[in-house]
């Protein structure tokens, strides 16, 4: 039986990954959230559970059932059962997960590093791709400390990922900030 993952981040656009049989779902009792470990420099986004929420995002086949590749792709992470959680099911026999950063490994304080913006163009183009502008809404509803700062790194992405974004995609990224009030910064 093979399993499937649900991704709420760089997951949904599909132009970083060639996992089969994408579809767009919803995490039932989950939000996101810009969090800080002591593993990173950079804001990580996470699920985070919570009653009540849900989030939007996609579904996909983990091939051969083999989780290596994707364990590594988000090694900062745990993976955790979400087969209840999701909606619709990919099928009704499907394991499915989804990843979080454990609590345990999130820091506070002063040292908080910035949301790297490479990371989040990749994120709210697949948000456009798969759910158009009201799921980039809902996105930045859904999730979590906005008042982080975000690093404009777009003219040498961070990101390892990273996507050309169309002018359309980049004016969509720098409303959302502007409207979230995100400190923009070109340095750390």
């Amino acid at each position: 039986m093979t399993p499937w993952f649900f991704g709420y981040g760089s997951l949904v656009n599909t132009a970083t990954h060639d996992y089969p049989n994408a579809a767009p779902a919803t995490a039932v009792g989950w939000r996101r959230a810009w969090v800080q470990t002591q593993n990173r420099p950079y804001a990580t986004l996470t699920a985070v559970a919570a009653p009540g929420c849900e989030i939007q995002g996609l579904v996909a086949e983990v091939p051969q059932g083999d989780w290596a590749a994707l364990d590594l792709r988000e090694a900062l992470y745990e993976r955790l059962p979400a087969t209840q959680d999701v909606t619709p099911s990919p099928r009704a026999d499907a394991e499915t997960a989804i990843y979080a950063v454990p609590p345990r490994d999130w820091t506070t304080g002063a040292a908080q590093g910035p949301i790297i913006l490479s990371y989040l163009d990749v994120v709210i183009q697949g948000y456009l791709h798969v759910f158009g502008t009201t799921g980039v809404a809902e996105f930045v509803a859904t999730t979590d400390g906005w008042d982080t700062p975000v690093l404009d790194d777009r003219a040498a992405p961070i990101y390892p990922r990273a996507q050309v974004l169309t002018a359309w995609e980049v004016q969509t990224v720098d409303a959302l900030l502007a409207d979230v009030g995100a400190p923009i910064t070109t340095s750390l």
